[in-house]
């Protein structure tokens, strides 16, 4: 469970700490006066008082501590957890208190001392012993993964998180920023896979089509999903997410081309479709438009020739050239 502390002010420690280094300085100095005058008892207990007091006061200034806005240090006390700290300021502390932040940190920074070795490089490596609580982008790589109908898609996030529980986020995991990656993956992946990327139907109308989630056309449905199950992953690691966009969603290289032309054949049908439905309707009211005018009377046989004739002029992807005919129409 954690535990808020609010440390004292450090400004008073430290003058107090000042002082007491002073007052030991000036006890070596009146301890050195007593045994030069032959008072070696007082000058040996005033010696022994000040080496005591500059001991304590070197320990006691580990316990100033600095916390800026938007941080908190988790501290403990013998290997057992004492508290943590979120106000920002300066303060004092039990000074064999020592902070606990991710094991992780370690192995960075002596990678990055051997690397400055080997380059020759003379640089100072510091590690962060507070935890960030503000508010972080995290941006995850392209995962490809197969959707509901087993197309392989890439899938990539951003996702906004921040620490709200500093103590679980040292705590309860080694290191709460992989933590957060390896399940920003997972949940990317078990989203993914239970929507189809798009539609591929030619049916407009088709009422489940059209209430149908998919990756391409729901996106943020899908994000607000994928927020929820990650919220309640990296819960137990004191990280809140606050939002989640999809960043990019595509077909895999392997099949782009191919799904392509499968897009562009489904459109193509249900253009055709729509032309074929628009010439009908325009030759049925010509004939009724002929017929009711009292034009022309055409025979069955004569009919079916002029549908015929309508609908290569309406359907036909190119202009047609009309024939004409100087003649009888028998």
């Amino acid at each position: 469970m954690e535990k808020k502390i609010k440390p004292a002010k450090g400004i008073p420690v430290l003058i107090i700490l000042i002082l007491i280094i002073i007052i030991s300085i000036g006890g070596f100095v009146f301890s050195g006066l007593c045994i030069s005058e032959n008072n070696v008892t007082v000058g040996v207990a005033c010696l022994v008082a000040s080496m005591l007091l500059i001991l304590c006061s070197s320990i006691s200034f580990a316990g100033l501590k600095i916390i800026k806005p938007n941080e908190a240090m988790v501290l403990s006390l013998f290997g057992k957890y004492y508290g943590t700290i979120y106000e920002a300021g300066y303060f004092f502390v039990n000074p064999f208190c020592s902070p606990i932040y991710p094991r992780k940190r370690d192995e960075e920074v002596a990678a990055k001392e051997k690397k400055n070795e080997a380059n020759n490089k003379v640089e100072f490596v510091t590690v962060s012993k507070k935890v960030s609580t503000k508010l972080t982008t995290f941006v995850n790589g392209n995962q490809k993964v197969n959707d509901k109908l087993g197309n392989p898609v890439e899938v990539s996030a951003i996702v906004v998180w921040k620490v709200v529980n500093a103590t679980q986020a040292v705590i309860n995991v080694d290191n709460y920023t992989e933590y957060l990656s390896s399940q920003t993956d997972s949940t990317i992946r078990n989203v993914a896979r239970l929507y189809p990327y798009d539609l591929m139907s030619d049916d407009d109308e088709s009422n489940d089509d059209a209430d149908e989630t998919t990756l391409r056309g729901s996106a943020t449905k899908v994000a607000e999903e994928m927020k929820m199950e990650l919220a309640h992953r990296v819960e137990n690691a004191g990280i809140e997410i606050v939002e989640v966009r999809l960043n990019q969603i595509a077909y895999a290289t392997e099949i782009a081309a191919a799904m392509l032309q499968k897009q562009q054949a489904v459109a193509i049908i249900a253009a055709r479709k729509k032309i074929v439905e628009g010439a009908v309707s325009m030759v049925e009211m010509a004939l009724d438009k002929l017929k009711a005018d009292g034009v022309v009377d055409l025979d069955e046989e004569r009919k079916a020739q002029m549908v015929s004739n309508l609908l290569v002029v309406l359907c036909g992807s190119k202009e047609a050239n009309p024939v004409l005919n100087t003649g009888s129409i028998y």
